[in-house]
C-alpha cells in the first residue's frame, strides 16, 4: 500500500508536465497562426473586442437591472412594513389586556395580521424581548425558523436604542442554503411594560431568481452573438484574404519559374480588378523574361561560337608569332620590337579566349566539379611556389601563415589552384613591394584561405564590384597590364561551384584581402568561416575594425549576421 501511494507524486508530476507541454504547444500554435494568418488575426481580434464590449455592456445592464429590481421590491416592502408594524404597534399600545393569558392571546391574534405574502415576496415576523425585559408574559414568537441570531447585530442595536423603524439586508436560511432578504424592525411595548423588538422579514429569493434568469439570458445571448460575429468576420475576411492568398501563391510559383501561372478572375469588383491587373503584370513579365532569356541564350551562344571559331585562326597566328619572335634577333630594332609585341598580345589574346570559353561553360551550366578528397595545403604551397618568381621580381615577400600540418577537403584541385593563383598574382601585382600573407585555417565544417596584401587597397564600392566581368578600378587606365579581366569572375564561379564563398575586403592605403571559404565535405551548407573577418593581422587574427565590403561568390546559406551582411553574389 505504501508503494502504491509513493507512485502518486511521480504520476502527478508527469501529468503536470504533460499539461504544461500541451499548453505550451497550444500557445505556440496560436502564436504561429497569429503571425502567419491575417484571417485568424482579424477574426480573433474582432471576437475579443466584441467580448470585451459585451462584458462591459452586460456588466452595466446587470447592475442597472439588479439595482432597479432591488429598489422596487425594497420600496414596496418598506411601505407595507411601515403600515403593518405601525398597526401592530398601535394595537399593542391601546390594548387593555393585563394578565398573562389575555396578553398572550392578544399578541398571537395581532401578529397574525403580519403573516402572508407582501410586496410579491414571502414575509415572516419575529417578536423577541430585549435584554433588559423581566417578568415576561410572552416569550419569542415567530412564524418561521428565524431566530434572534438571524437578525444582524447592527439592526438589533438600532432597534434597541431607538423608537423608529429600521431596516437592513440579510441572508435568510432557507433549507440548506441562504437566500437574500431584508428585515424591518421597531420597538413595541407589552404588558406589564416590557419592551420587545418586532421584526418583519421579507424573502427576496424571487428577485435573485429573476436576476439569475436575466444573467443566463445575457450569457447565452452574448455567446450566440460572439459566434455570429465571429462567423460574419470569418466570411468577410475570407472574401478578401482568399484572393490575396491565391495571389501570393501565384507570385511564389511565378518566382519559382512557372511563368504561365494566372489567377482566376470572377466578378467586376476591386478584387477582380486586382486579379486582372496581376494577370496582366504576369503576362508582361513572362514576355520580358522570355525575351531576356532568349537574348541571354543568344549572347552566350555567340560568345561560345565566336570563342570556338577563333581558336583555329588564333593557333595559326600564334605559330607565326612564335616564328617571328624566335627570329627577332635577325630583324632591325623596330621589327624586333614589333615581333615581341605581337607575341605578347597573342599570348594575352589566347588567355582571354580560354577565359571566355570557361565563362561560357559556366553560363551554359556545363561546368562540372570533379571533387575528390585532397590536401588543401599541398595546393596552396604549389600555388605559392609557382608565384615565387613574380614575388621576387616585384620585391614582395610571400609568406604562408597556418598552424595546420594537413587539411583534407573535398575539392576540385584544378579549380582551387586556379583561384589561388589568381588571388596571389593579383596581390603581388598590387602589393607595391610589401609582404603578402597567405593564411590558412580550418574547422570541423569548413576551411578557409585568405590572401592579404598591404598595397594600394580598394574602397568598399570597388570591393563590391571586383568580381564583375571586365571591371577595372580605373576605367580610364589602358588595359596594358593584368589579365583578361575575367580571372576574379571565374574564381567566383569556381567557389560557387564548390558551394563556398569568395569574399573581398579593401581599404585605400592599407591593402586588400580575399578570403576563400569551402565546406570540408560536399553538399554541406556553410554557416561561418574559420577565419575572422578581415583585415587580418600577420598572425591570422582578426582586427576589431569592420570590413569595408565583402562580396561573396556563393549564395548566402546560413552565415551569421556579419557574414550575411558581407556577402555579395557576383
Amino acid at each position: 500500500m505504501e508503494l502504491a501511494l509513493g507512485r502518486w507524486p511521480a504520476r502527478l508530476a508527469a501529468s503536470a508536465a504533460g499539461l504544461r507541454h500541451a499548453i505550451l504547444n497550444s500557445a505556440g500554435t496560436i502564436a504561429h497562426k497569429w503571425r502567419r494568418s491575417l484571417q485568424f488575426r482579424t477574426v480573433a481580434a474582432t471576437v475579443l473586442l466584441t467580448a470585451l464590449a459585451f462584458t462591459g455592456v452586460g456588466a452595466f445592464l446587470s447592475s442597472q437591472i439588479a439595482s432597479g429590481l432591488y429598489e422596487e421590491r425594497v420600496q414596496q416592502a418598506e411601505a407595507e412594513a411601515q403600515r403593518g408594524l405601525s398597526r401592530v404597534k398601535s394595537i399593542f399600545e391601546n390594548s387593555s389586556a393585563s394578565d398573562r393569558e389575555t396578553v398572550t392571546t392578544m399578541v398571537t391574534d395581532t401578529l397574525q395580521l403580519l403573516e402572508g405574502t407582501g410586496a410579491e415576496a414571502p414575509r415572516y415576523f419575529l417578536l423577541t424581548p430585549l435584554k433588559n425585559s423581566q417578568n415576561l408574559y410572552v416569550a419569542s414568537l415567530t412564524n418561521s425558523t428565524i431566530t434572534a441570531a438571524t437578525i444582524p447585530e447592527a439592526l438589533s442595536q438600532a432597534v434597541a436604542g431607538g423608537q423608529g423603524q429600521y431596516r437592513q439586508a440579510l441572508e435568510l436560511p432557507v433549507g440548506d442554503k441562504d437566500v437574500p432578504g431584508i428585515a424591518f424592525g421597531t420597538q413595541v411595548v407589552l404588558p406589564p411594560g416590557n419592551t420587545y423588538a418586532l421584526y418583519l422579514i421579507y424573502d427576496l429569493s424571487s428577485v435573485q431568481q429573476t436576476l439569475d434568469f436575466i444573467h443566463r439570458v445575457l450569457w447565452v445571448g452574448g455567446g450566440l452573438l460572439l459566434v455570429l460575429i465571429g462567423g460574419v468576420a470569418w466570411l468577410v475576411t475570407r472574401a478578401v484574404v482568399h484572393p490575396v492568398s491565391e495571389a501570393a501563391a501565384a507570385s511564389e510559383k511565378i518566382a519559382a519559374g512557372e511563368l504561365q501561372e494566372r489567377l482566376v478572375v470572377k466578378g467586376e469588383d476591386e478584387l477582380a480588378r486586382l486579379g486582372a491587373s496581376f494577370n496582366h503584370m504576369a503576362e508582361t513579365l513572362q514576355e520580358q523574361i522570355t525575351q531576356l532569356a532568349a537574348l541571354s541564350e543568344m549572347q552566350q551562344r555567340f560568345v561560345s561560337d565566336v570563342s570556338h571559331e577563333l581558336r583555329t585562326p588564333l593557333t595559326t597566328v600564334r605559330m607565326a608569332a612564335e616564328v617571328l619572335y624566335d627570329a627577332r634577333e635577325d630583324f632591325d630594332p623596330v621589327n624586333a620590337r614589333s615581333a615581341e609585341l605581337l607575341y605578347n598580345q597573342v599570348e594575352r589574346f589566347q588567355a582571354l579566349l580560354a577565359d571566355l570559353l570557361e565563362i561560357s561553360r559556366f553560363d551554359a551550366g556545363a561546368a562540372v566539379l570533379d571533387a575528390e578528397p585532397a590536401d588543401l595545403l599541398d595546393v596552396v604551397r604549389r600555388a605559392i611556389e609557382d608565384a615565387r618568381p613574380l614575388a621576387e621580381s616585384s620585391g614582395s615577400a610571400l609568406e604562408l601563415v597556418t598552424g595546420l600540418d594537413h587539411c583534407i577537403t573535398d575539392m576540385d584541385p584544378r579549380r582551387i589552384d586556379r583561384i589561388l593563383r589568381n588571388l596571389i598574382v593579383n596581390a603581388l601585382e598590387h602589393g607595391e613591394g610589401r609582404p603578402v600573407q597567405v593564411i590558412v585555417a580550418a574547422s570541423e565544417e569548413a576551411v578557409a584561405v585568405a590572401v592579404r596584401d598591404h598595397g594600394i587597397g580598394m574602397t568598399a564600392e570597388e570591393a563590391s564590384k571586383v568580381f564583375d566581368r571586365f571591371w577595372r578600378a580605373d576605367p580610364a587606365r589602358a588595359r596594358t597590364t593584368g589579365g583578361s579581366g575575367l580571372g576574379l569572375s571565374i574564381a567566383a564561379e569556381d567557389a560557387r561551384l564548390h558551394g563556398g564563398w569568395l569574399q573581398a575586403w579593401g581599404k585605400p592605403g592599407e591593402g586588400s584581402c580575399f578570403r576563400l571559404t569551402l565546406p570540408r565535405r560536399r553538399n554541406t551548407v556553410l554557416q561561418q568561416s574559420p577565419l575572422p573577418q578581415p583585415p587580418f593581422a600577420p598572425g591570422g587574427a582578426g582586427e576589431a575594425e569592420p570590413h569595408a565590403g565583402l562580396p561573396a561568390a556563393a549564395p548566402a546559406t546560413g552565415p551569421g549576421k556579419e557574414e550575411e551582411r558581407a556577402q555579395h553574389h557576383s
